[in-house]
């Protein structure tokens, strides 16, 4: 029989192996005081939303660049700093007029999105005519005609006359258009869109002019040089900007989750990695701009790489508070179009942990985000993100604050993507690339 003192101290021993088995198993890799000082900093109110175009992203462009400095990481090829700034191209229609059969449409009826300067239509042969009828979709036929580019005529009927209404809202914005030198070509092309029951076109006049400036946006982007393998790229991700302030100035989208926590955690895996200092492949460590008005940070970024180069891109968005699966746990988009997923699991399993399927498929979040641009060209690139969207009360609104965050679960997140990625960032896996005809291109006028 145990005596008393046996059996306290048998009882210690399982309260102890108790605690080890429901304690979160992690590598203590990241700091928990710095990733709060690196959010609360960008979430701040100083920064105002962190706007494209706006002083304040340039100051976070700062804090960031200032960070990568004392991590000791190097400067992307060609740069002297971590700034990566390069021209957009801001197109808005400014006229246009559309006379359909001899007869004149009004513009309430007409849209228009184009990258031309001008527009000059006489003849049925002057552009393609795409006649939508009654029963046909919408979204379908514009996302065809953008993908094809070129001069395009759209008789909309007029059963879809709300889906028309806001693409015209849309629409009559304008466009931003990234062109880099050498490919202009590519993206000249127009899309007109009539709303009409015509369904033949016998005679058409169509002018249309656009006014054109150009703006400066600024990727933050830190080098850690591979030691044996690095020509390979690995690239950890996120996007810094986000949506300002309202319109009257009087309350701030401060954008924490949104992605001030992404940020946060590609600074500090930057940290955490150069530290190691044993990556046998080379590490990119990007912080985008302008995600939140059409990826262009991620889409120039991936015009200065060769894609073949790039292994696997970690792309972290959204990581600020627990998602379904419970507290500290992360899931990834287009877990089915490579294997990426299934080999950071592996590094996992180990510690008890798992990156789960994107459980919102509905979504669409593999395209809503800047890992789409990369894996257009080939590379197994993903987002990472714990936000339940379906729930989530703060999802571009004022209350995105430091205050709605967990930052324990954001620690536990980042915590594991170190160890998840350590395989991948030695050089021990390679995961399979992104068959790119089974990805949507992305459209050549908007």
């Amino acid at each position: 029989m145990l005596k008393t003192n046996q059996i306290r101290s048998l009882t210690l021993s399982i309260t102890s192996c108790l605690a080890l088995l429901s304690a979160p198993l992690l590598a203590d890799n990241i700091s928990k005081k710095q990733m709060t000082a690196d959010i609360t900093y960008l979430a701040s109110d100083d920064l105002k939303g962190r706007a494209s175009f706006s002083p304040e992203i340039d100051i976070a462009a700062n804090y960031i660049g200032k960070r990568f400095s004392d991590i000791g990481l190097k400067t992307f090829e060609g740069l002297s700093t971590y700034k990566q700034t390069f021209a957009i191209t801001s197109i808005t229609p400014s006229t246009f007029a559309v006379n359909l059969n001899g007869k004149k449409i009004p513009k309430s009826n007409i849209t228009v999105a184009s990258t031309m300067k001008s527009l000059s239509w006489t003849t049925p042969k002057a552009m393609k005519t795409h006649i939508l009828g009654k029963k046909d979709n919408f979204r379908d036929l514009l996302r065809k005609v953008n993908n094809a580019g070129g001069q395009n005529l759209i008789l909309v009927n007029t059963a879809h006359n709300d889906i028309f209404q806001k693409y015209q809202q849309f629409l009559n914005r304008g466009l931003t258009k990234l062109v880099v030198k050498g490919n202009e070509k590519d993206h000249q092309g127009a899309i007109v869109l009539v709303l009409t029951n015509e369904t033949n076109v016998e005679q058409i006049q169509v002018q249309a002019s656009t006014t054109i400036s150009k703006k400066s946006l600024t990727n933050v982007v830190g080098i850690l040089p591979g030691n044996s393998k690095a020509d390979e790229i690995v690239m950890f991700s996120a996007h810094y900007d986000h949506l300002g302030t309202t319109p009257d100035g009087k309350q701030i989208y401060n954008g924490a989750d949104d992605d001030a926590s992404g940020t946060a955690a590609v600074i500090n895996l930057a940290e955490h990695f150069a530290k190691q200092n044993n990556n046998a492949r080379t590490l990119m460590f990007a912080a985008f701009t302008a995600e939140e008005i059409g990826g262009y940070g991620s889409r120039y970024l991936s015009q200065q790489l060769n894609p073949d180069n790039v292994v696997a891109m970690i792309n972290i968005e959204m990581i600020g508070k627990p998602s379904k699966f419970g507290a500290g746990t992360v899931w990834m988009t287009g877990m089915e179009r490579s294997n990426l997923g299934e080999l950071l699991n592996k590094s996992l399993a180990p510690h008890n942990m798992e990156i789960f399927t994107d459980p919102y498929p509905e979504q669409g979040l593999f395209y809503r985000s800047d890992n789409a641009t990369l894996a257009r060209l080939g590379v197994p690139a993903h987002s990472f993100s714990s936000t339940q969207l379906d729930k989530d009360q703060h999802y571009h609104q004022t209350s995105d604050d430091i205050n709605s965050l967990d930052l324990n679960s954001m620690h536990k997140v980042i915590e594991s993507l170190s160890i998840a990625s350590k395989d991948i960032v030695n050089g021990k896996i390679t995961p399979t690339r992104v068959d790119v005809s089974k990805v949507d291109a992305h459209g050549k006028i908007y």
